[in-house]
């Protein structure tokens, strides 16, 4: 049994690795050749100065993501995709706030995309996906804390070594609904060089260095929202915006495992409580329309943050 029980889980995940190689082989998902399974993360951002009245404390950032995907294949021009993560931020510091005020702050995300991907002939085709978000401070968890969202995109491959997707993508957020013009790129620019990302929520201009080692820049930036659940602000909600701009390092470890370093800046960064009643009419990206809404806490300067991420990577 101790000799066959290692030999069948590795039969296993060979069946399910395949699967899923020519599930993403059939679609052209991913022109890169390969896709991130799974990632797991850890993020710690520098200790950083608070503004007035609290300007000589410091605020330490701390987060957590994990994600996974699995795309199962229905026919040769049908997909459907599956993507999940799970993140979590946290502010601490030694400061001894207003009951009304979320000391520390601790939230929590789980957002799905789950959907169609359709192509059509001439290198075209859709992706429509349902993408609901679950995000929460963990107390008095329930309904409220569900966020409706979706992301539409045409696809266009202009050549082998590019593809681009348009569209949008829609959240419900706690402080209004939500728009974000997206464009999506796969672009092998040539043997060394590339450019992947759904701009402008996140992307990579990537050099392949060596045939086990890549290197270059990344970005990543989204507004999310936190339902608070503490008897103190229940109802209230944490807004929490960053863009972060990182020089990152990919290694290969063994096999499909990876190890990624990032080290960057952290432009921009707020979390922002509000009352429940204070929302914004409408948002484009960063564009607000009407936001008259005033913070019940303070907020401490963007800085310097480091991540460190595990990635199971499928080549096919």
């Amino acid at each position: 049994m101790s000799i066959l029980f290692p030999e069948l889980i590795f039969k296993t995940m060979k069946r399910i690795n395949l699967t899923l190689m020519f599930s993403c082989f059939a679609f052209g998902l991913y022109a890169q050749g390969s896709i991130d399974l799974l990632t797991i993360s850890g993020r710690y951002g520098f200790p950083q100065n608070y503004e007035n009245p609290y300007q000589d404390q410091k605020a330490t950032e701390t987060g957590v993501l994990v994600n996974a995907k699995l795309p199962i294949r229905f026919s040769e021009s049908t997909i459907w995709y599956n993507d999940l993560t799970y993140t979590n931020f946290r502010v601490n510091n030694d400061i001894q706030m207003l009951s009304g005020i979320a000391n520390p702050i601790n939230t929590h995300g789980f957002i799905l995309q789950t959907g169609l991907y359709q192509k059509f002939g001439n290198g075209q085709g859709i992706q429509l996906l349902f993408a609901p978000r679950f995000m929460t401070d963990f107390e008095n968890a329930g309904g409220k804390n569900f966020q409706i969202g979706g992301i539409v995109m045409y696809e266009k491959r202009f050549h082998d070594q590019l593809m681009l997707r348009f569209g949008a993508l829609y959240n419900q957020e706690l402080g209004g609904p939500f728009i974000v013009p997206i464009v999506y790129s796969d672009w092998q620019i040539n043997s060394k060089w590339s450019l992947v990302g759904m701009w402008p929520i996140f992307g990579k201009l990537k050099y392949q260095a060596r045939e086990n080692f890549s290197t270059g820049i990344s970005h990543f930036g989204l507004i999310t929202s936190y339902r608070l659940g503490h008897p103190d602000y229940e109802g209230d909600y944490i807004e929490r915006t960053s863009i972060d701009l990182a020089w990152f390092g990919r290694i290969r470890l063994s096999g499909n495992f990876h190890l990624e370093g990032r080290l960057g800046y952290a432009l921009g960064r707020s979390y922002q409580q509000f009352t429940k009643d204070q929302t914004v009419p409408f948002r484009i990206s960063i564009i607000k329309f009407g936001d008259e809404r005033v913070a019940k806490n303070y907020l401490f300067d963007p800085g310097p943050v480091v991540n460190l991420r595990l990635v199971y990577n499928l080549p096919f």
